[in-house]
């Protein structure tokens, strides 16, 4: 093995030493020789290289003196050449050597350079691999205070998610250096710190939101105000649209193009931005739960802190009742908006509890406070604010049926302040009243008379129609007195009023309440303080007093059906059954009374001057005159016609009349049939029969308008008790008892018994008086007394049945009466 390595190496050095030989240049020598000095084993080599060109030498040599054995001189050429040869070579050994020790200088050098570079290498790389720990650690640190950077820039969820990117990326990067345990160990408090701030930030927010609760809610109330006044408008173009209420569905479509959101406008924007962080952090760190016991905790006490401990409802605009109804309102809608924005964070539940108890709270101070309320227009007011804020928050699904109840006490309270003044009013304008016919002194205050009054002019007897204001003469005078105007303008104001409750705001379910409040008040107002004042002024002794009062009432009882048919057309609840009112029998019933009462009046003048009639009964002078009661009487009769009952209606006046007449011929009859009468001469049966004769003339001379046909059926059986007083002082008496002539009409109306009695003590007196009287009594008779056809046909009067005096009613007189109509 190593001769074959020897003899490898030999040929190798061998063919290097051709190639040197046959190297064109020196350079090319060297470039030959300095791979084989460059080899690893060069020291080792460079004997055998040596020995190599010494064969190469002697062969050379050899060839050489083959040659020049062949040729001398050519040998000896080549010999000085082989031994320039020679010197060149070993001056190039000698180079090659001096080469060979600087190589190996060189090498040296270059292996501890090369030592130095490992060396320097590894340090190197423990120094990359510092630098990149450092590195990680720096991002890991940088990372952990970025996260506090962004705490500080209140970035919370961004801070959350550094750290969480920290936590679950680049620790687990560095977990093996002590940084990482470090880190780890202060992630839940970081986790802590982001939860706190972000709940600070959170309070600020609930802060705020608190502060801008009671202008959130103003907002709002102005935006109801905005829907009422468009609805309006809408109820004004389209009368369909006209019972649509607000929030109902017809509004709510109408509505509509009319966008509007509450939370985010130029008066007020509510960012949930704050809230929206805070949960979805909560969530992050599995503390939602908590967060929502929390964040209820909260809104509860902030809703403990919007409601005050008084409330003064004293305040002329209702500002504190504003403010508080306001903040409460606005609290709702951020309940309302948080529930909507967020998922099954806000119970149910929960916010409609904190509904409840803040509409509890304020109606509690309300009810307590009214108490303080004396003026029914700062109720008005109270009652405008409490509706509105039903109305904003029935529109955002809030129950109102515990504020609907409030509003019923606040009517309660309205009304009754209401009926506390127009009862004052009522009483001052009766016990006020001149109680005469109510003077016009020109066209514009006659037609605001009629304007409030429910009055109805007498039509026109030429056109039918009523009369124009400017086609009366001034001044003039109306039949009622000024104070039934004045009731019927405090009736329509106590009405609007009463409806002004229910304008902007009427629950269907307070309707029918309102309705019959209204409608009993009203009675009360009526019946207690003008029926009942009317009725105590009727023990008055003045018969004009009692002919105006009868007049206002009368006008009162018409004015009622008005009245009825107002409330009807007014009523707020949409369904009903007729609608009556208890003043309108009371009314009647009290027309009725003071028709008595003046019946009262004029049968007590009529009695005092029929009391001075002074009739001797068996007096022979015939008197040429009628007797001075009966001229007081009939100027009595014709100055109330003409005076005291000219303002009646023609019923009622013609009714009073009638009755007059009726007790005037009633007291008349009882003259002569005074028991205490035994005879009655022709004389004193002429002045009698004069007298009533007067009585009848000035009955049968009075105007067409009053109707002296109807009057005179009250005189009728007066008429024929002197038609039988004539008959009986002719001997005619027994004529008395023929029913043909009765059945003819004539004594229709004569009592059985009555006239039975006359005959007698008339016919007695023929036997003591002889003819004379009879002529007497026959002439007088003749003078048109005898006319009781008339009577008798109309059915005054007279008899029942049974021979009983059936006596004539007011009623029977109504009945009658119509039956002849009346002009105008």
């Amino acid at each position: 093995m190593p001769g074959l390595i020897i003899a490898d190496q030999h040929d190798d050095l061998t063919s290097a030493v051709q190639q040197i030989i046959l190297s064109s240049s020196e350079s090319d020598y060297l470039d030959q020789l300095i791979p084989l000095l460059r080899n690893a084993h060069t020291q080792t080599k460079v004997t055998p290289l040596i020995n190599a060109l010494n064969h190469v030498s002697a062969n050379r040599e050899a060839e050489i003196e083959r040659i020049c054995n062949t040729n001398h001189q050519e040998f000896i050429s080549s010999v000085q050449q082989l031994q320039s040869v020679r010197e060149g070579t070993v001056t190039l050994t000698s180079e090659i050597i001096k080469l060979s020790r600087s190589i190996e200088a060189s090498t040296e050098k270059l292996a501890e350079q090369k030592k130095a570079l490992v060396d320097s290498r590894g340090v190197r790389q423990n120094i990359d691999d510092a630098t990149q720990a450092l590195k990680d650690c720096l991002e890991v640190l940088r990372l952990a205070n970025q996260v506090h950077d962004l705490l500080g820039k209140k970035n919370h969820y961004a801070a959350l998610r550094a750290l969480d990117e920290l936590q679950n990326v680049h620790l687990r990067e560095v977990t093996r250096y002590k940084i990482a345990e470090v880190i780890e160990r202060s992630v839940p408090a970081t986790q802590a710190l982001i939860a706190e701030a972000v709940m600070t930030d959170l309070n600020t927010w609930l802060y705020r939101i608190r502060e801008t609760s009671q202008f959130l809610g103003e907002v709002a109330f102005y935006h109801t105000e905005m829907r009422r006044a468009r609805q309006k408008r809408r109820a004004e173009n389209d009368t369909h649209l006209g019972t649509a209420k607000l929030n109902s569905p017809v509004e709510l479509v109408a509505d509509e193009a009319e966008e509007f959101d509450i939370l985010n406008n130029d008066e007020v924007q509510v960012d949930f931005s704050p809230l929206f962080e805070c949960l979805h952090i909560h969530d992050a760190l599995g503390q939602t739960d908590k967060f929502r016991a929390d964040y209820a905790a909260t809104r509860r006490r902030q809703k403990d802190l919007l409601v005050p401990q008084t409330l003064n409802l004293l305040d002329e605009e209702a500002n504190a009742l504003s403010s508080l109804l306001e903040g409460i309102a606005g609290f709702a809608i951020i309940e309302k908006a948080t529930m909507a924005k967020t998922e099954d964070f806000r119970a149910q539940t929960d916010v409609d509890e904190l509904w409840d108890s803040m509409c509890q709270s304020a109606i509690t101070l309300i009810s307590s406070a009214l108490h303080t309320i004396t003026n029914d227009e700062a109720l008005l007011r109270i009652k405008g604010v409490i509706a509105l804020f039903i109305q904003t928050m029935d529109s955002w699904n809030y129950s109102v049926l515990a504020l609907d109840a409030l509003l019923l006490t606040v009517f309660a309270k309205y009304s009754s302040l209401l009926q506390t003044r127009f009862s004052d009013d009522f009483a001052e304008i009766v016990s006020t009243d001149d109680y005469m016919p109510m003077p016009i002194n020109n066209a514009d205050e006659y037609t605001r008379v009629l304007s409030v009054s429910f009055y109805t002019p007498p039509q026109d007897e030429e056109t039918g129609l009523e009369p124009k204001p400017e086609d009366l003469d001034y001044p003039c005078v109306l039949p009622f007195s000024q104070m039934y105007p004045l009731v019927c303008i405090d009736i329509r104001n106590f009405m609007n009023q009463i409806y002004l409750f229910s304008d902007d705001y009427a629950s269907l379910r307070h309707a029918s309440i309102i309705d019959t409040t209204l409608q009993h008040m009203l009675d009360d107002l009526l019946v207690t303080k003008v029926i009942r004042s009317l009725l105590d002024r009727l023990r008055s002794q003045y018969p004009g007093q009692i002919v105006q009062i009868l007049t206002n009432l009368d006008h009162f009882a018409a004015a009622c059906a008005e009245i009825e048919d107002l409330l009807l057309s007014a009523r707020s609840a949409p369904t009903g059954g007729p609608l009556s009112l208890r003043a309108t029998p009371a009314f009647t019933d009290a027309k009725e009374a003071a028709e008595k009462r003046i019946f009262e009046l004029v049968n007590s003048k009529i009695d005092d001057l029929i009391e001075t009639a002074e009739y001797d009964w068996l007096s022979s002078y015939a008197p040429q005159h009628v007797s001075l009661y009966m001229q007081e009487l009939t100027r009595y009769l014709s100055n109330i016609m003409s005076s005291v009952l000219l303002g009646l209606p023609y019923t009622i006046k013609d009714m009073i009349y009638y009755t007059a007449l009726q007790h005037i011929a009633e007291n008349l009859l009882a003259l002569p049939l005074d028991p205490a009468i035994p005879r009655i001469s022709s004389e004193a049966a002429r002045a009698y029969v004069m007298d009533v004769g007067h009585l009848v003339s000035f009955v049968e001379g009075l105007e067409a308008a009053d109707r002296p046909e109807v009057l005179l059926e009250g005189l009728a059986e007066l008429r024929e008790v002197v038609d039988l007083i004539g008959c009986a002082a002719r001997g005619e008496g027994e004529v008395f008892f023929d029913q043909k002539v009765v059945a003819e009409g004539r004594f229709g109306k004569v009592d059985k018994l009555r006239g039975a009695e006359l005959l007698e003590k008339v016919e007695g007196r023929k036997e003591v008086g002889g003819g004379g009287g009879v002529g007497a009594v026959g002439s007088s008779s003749s003078l048109g007394l005898a006319t009781g056809g008339l009577g008798a046909a109309a059915g005054v009067g007279g008899e029942d049945g049974h021979g009983k005096k059936a006596s004539t009613t007011l009623g029977d007189f109504r009945d009658r009466f119509g039956q002849f109509g009346r002009r105008g």
